[in-house]
Order: C-alpha cells, then sequence, then structure tokens
C-alpha cells in the first residue's frame, strides 16, 4: 500500500496549513499591530510565514497527488517505496520555515525538505517514461 501514507498525511498536513492560514488572516485583520503586520508584506515573519503556508499547501497536494498515482501505478512502477518517502521528507521544508521562524533555527530542514520533494517528484515522473518503454 505504497502511496496511502503520502495521501493520508497529504491531507492531514493541507489541513494544518489550510488553519494556519486562519492565524495569518487575524494577525493582517485583526491583531494588535496588525497595521505593522500587513506593511512587512514583503519582507520579514510576515513573508517567511506566507512561504511556509503556500509551500505546505503546496507539498501537502504534491503528496496527495503522488500517493494517488503511486497506489494507482504501484506494480508498473519502480523504486515506489523511495518515492513515497522522498515525497513525505520534503513536508520538512515548509515546517523548516516554521521553525525558523518561530523557534530561530537553522535552515536545514528547509533545504532538506525541498531537495527531497524535487527528488521524489523528477524520480517519479522518470520512473512514469521508464514504464511507458515497458509498456511500449
Amino acid at each position: 500500500m505504497k502511496g496511502k501514507n503520502n495521501i493520508a498525511i497529504g491531507f492531514l498536513t493541507m489541513g494544518f496549513f489550510m488553519a494556519y492560514g486562519f492565524l495569518l488572516i487575524y494577525l493582517r485583520d485583526f491583531a494588535p499591530g496588525k497595521t505593522e503586520w500587513a506593511n512587512s508584506y514583503s519582507i520579514g515573519k510576515h513573508f517567511e510565514t506566507r512561504l511556509a503556508h503556500v509551500h505546505g499547501n503546496l507539498f501537502a497536494f504534491l503528496n496527495i497527488l503522488i500517493g494517488y498515482l503511486l497506489l494507482q501505478f504501484n506494480d508498473k512502477l519502480q523504486n515506489v517505496k523511495a518515492i513515497s518517502w522522498l515525497a513525505l521528507t520534503g513536508l520538512l521544508m515548509p515546517i523548516g520555515i516554521l521553525t525558523e521562524v518561530y523557534l530561530g533555527l537553522p535552515p536545514a530542514l528547509v533545504l532538506i525538505g525541498a531537495i527531497a520533494m524535487t527528488t521524489s517528484v523528477i524520480w517519479l515522473g522518470v520512473a512514469f517514461l521508464k514504464m511507458k518503454q515497458i509498456i511500449a
């Protein structure tokens, strides 16, 4: 059942980052200091938190899509388990952005996650190209 965890964790992650969007709306529209927050739209914590929100949802969606494709083509693709784990590891990227913003940690998780997700997407593309050659 390689791919099932990508779908489940993808939906859970998407739900988290969607809810996180409500926090960003609060900070922009209702929180004390909302004007300063809105004015820092393209710099600092405001920019970083928007990056986390967007990439969190994107990477969650990619996990849902990758998981679905891995389930559908599990017996026809190579390296399914590795692709699945790399896509899940990719979720470290938006989590890493949040740990930078809120905990002041270095961007190691961001880099690991970005490299893992990029690798999983490229590897899946190559796996589908090879599958086409096998079927043809």
